[in-house]
Parts: structure tokens; C-alpha cells; sequence
């Protein structure tokens, strides 16, 4: 019996486990994960803990990843409407989007054409409409060829989520474009960055995604702990029995009462592990 048995770790990856601003921005390669978290992670789960990704990424844009990380549990992708499990290799649980959605899409396209789409298919495949600097940046970061699609009728389901690419300012007004329709509160619309806009099914976030996966796993609410730095993440850092933040997080984060950590840059989550090494 280890220490840390029946204890479960949730943890973000972009610019949260490892710092992958950088790669977006100037186009640099993401670099490994730091040896100090490395060893940290390895000595939790060699204690009986069990160490999951909870990303944004799409299954597609995390496989390249995953086998470099001492992951010891399935994982939450696609901004929480799924569930993979990297030993079955197959998805245990998912909440898709429909037609409706990408009708919808698609007249938010039509309204702001300087937005780009990227539309992910539970099949691994990343379809794009309306590519720009934006969307072409985020494909050099995940390493993920988009098949560029004319528009959304041309984009096959079953989906996974959206993603809409510009600047905040004018993402910010697709949020209110989509309020204003009446159609915000059938999804969940959340920012992973000041240039990323998530729309997955309705209740399809982190938060509920964790929670399924702590209850698949046996882990009692009272023993998970969720890390994250950017507004998607805010929904599993209040559901965990703590949520820990690294330096760099979003003021968003920072509101929500997260417990703030070192930057990513600097092994946030040997500092996560330090804590509970101390509290267990």
C-alpha cells in the first residue's frame, strides 16, 4: 500500500505541466518535460497515485505527447467531452456535438470571416474552414495536419468540439453573437487562450469529465487534485478537493481561489506533488 493510494492527480498540459506559449507564438518546438517534475510524477505513482492529462487537445493533437509523459490513467480530452484510455486505446465515455452545431457554426463563420474553424473528429482527424494566422500557428504547435474543408457542411460527424481562432476581442464577440441567438447556453463556450474560443456539447467540460473519471477509478472527490492555468480549466479546479494554479495562470484562475504554484516554466507540479506529500 502506497501513501498516495486511491489519490488521483488531474493536470492541464499546455503552458500548465509543460510551458507551450512559446511554440504558438514564435513557432519554437515544445520542449520535454522538466526532469524535476518527471521525478515527482514518477514518485507519486510509485506510491500508488495516479496521474492524468485533462487537455484542451484533441485526441489527434495529444497522441504525439502522451507516450513521452509518465501518465498512469486515462485521460479528459478534447476540452472535457471525452475520455481515452491509453491502454485499450479506445475512448470510455464521450459527449459529441450535432447538425444543429455546425449549422450554427457556420452562420458564425458567415458573420465573422475573419475567424477560423477547426472542427475535431472523434476519428483523429482535425478538419479546418477559414484558416488564418491563428488557426495555422496552433497547427504548427499540435503537429496535426488540418484537412481544410469549404465550410461546415462539409465536415463530417461525429465532433468532438470547435474551436474558433482570432483575437479575443473579436472572439469575444462571437460570444455575444452566439448569446444574443440564443444559442450560448446549449454549449459550453470557454477560452483556453486570448486567441482559442472551445465550444463542446453543453456540461461536455474538464469539470465533469474529472469527475466521471475519478468515479471510474474509484477516487473519492475528497482525494482529487486538478491543476490549470487558463478559464477552461476553472470548472475541474472547483470541483477538486484543491485546485492548484502555476504563476502564469490567468487572472480568471487566479479568482477562482486556486492554490498558485511556480510557473509553468519552473516544475509547477513538483510543487502540487510537494503539497500533498506533505498533506498525506
Amino acid at each position: 500500500m502506497g501513501k498516495f493510494d486511491g489519490v488521483l492527480i488531474a493536470t492541464d498540459f499546455d503552458n500548465t505541466l509543460i510551458f507551450t506559449e512559446d511554440c504558438l507564438r514564435r513557432g519554437l518546438p515544445i520542449p520535454p518535460l522538466s526532469e524535476k517534475n518527471r521525478q515527482a510524477i514518477e514518485a507519486f505513482t510509485a506510491q500508488g497515485g495516479r496521474f492524468a492529462i485533462s487537455t484542451g487537445r484533441a485526441l489527434a493533437a495529444f497522441s504525439p505527447i502522451a507516450p513521452m509523459l509518465p501518465i498512469s490513467a486515462p485521460c479528459v480530452v478534447c476540452n472535457g467531452a471525452a475520455i481515452y484510455d491509453w491502454n485499450s486505446q479506445k475512448y470510455l465515455e464521450f459527449s459529441l456535438l450535432d447538425e444543429t452545431a455546425k449549422e450554427r457554426a457556420q452562420v458564425v463563420l458567415d458573420t465573422f470571416p475573419a475567424v477560423a474553424l477547426e472542427a475535431y473528429h472523434i476519428d483523429n482527424v482535425v478538419h479546418t474552414v477559414h484558416p488564418n494566422a491563428y488557426s495555422r500557428k496552433h497547427e504548427h504547435l499540435t503537429k496535426v495536419g488540418a484537412d481544410e474543408r469549404a465550410c461546415m457542411a462539409d465536415v463530417p460527424l461525429p465532433l468532438g468540439k470547435l474551436l474558433f481562432e482570432e483575437k479575443r476581442s473579436v472572439l469575444e464577440d462571437v460570444v455575444r453573437f452566439m448569446e444574443e441567438k440564443g444559442w450560448a447556453g446549449d454549449y459550453e463556450l470557454t477560452f483556453s487562450s486570448d486567441v482559442l474560443l472551445e465550444m463542446t456539447q453543453k456540461s461536455a467540460n474538464k469539470g465533469g469529465m474529472v469527475l466521471r473519471l475519478a468515479e471510474l477509478l474509484g477516487v473519492d472527490r475528497k482525494d482529487l487534485y486538478c491543476v490549470g492555468d487558463e478559464s477552461n480549466d476553472i470548472t475541474m479546479l472547483t470541483v477538486a478537493a484543491q485546485g492548484f494554479a502555476p504563476a502564469n495562470c490567468s487572472e480568471a484562475v487566479r479568482a477562482s481561489g486556486a492554490t498558485i504554484v511556480s510557473d509553468a516554466r519552473h516544475s509547477a507540479l513538483a510543487d502540487v506533488i510537494a503539497i500533498l506529500d506533505r498533506k498525506y
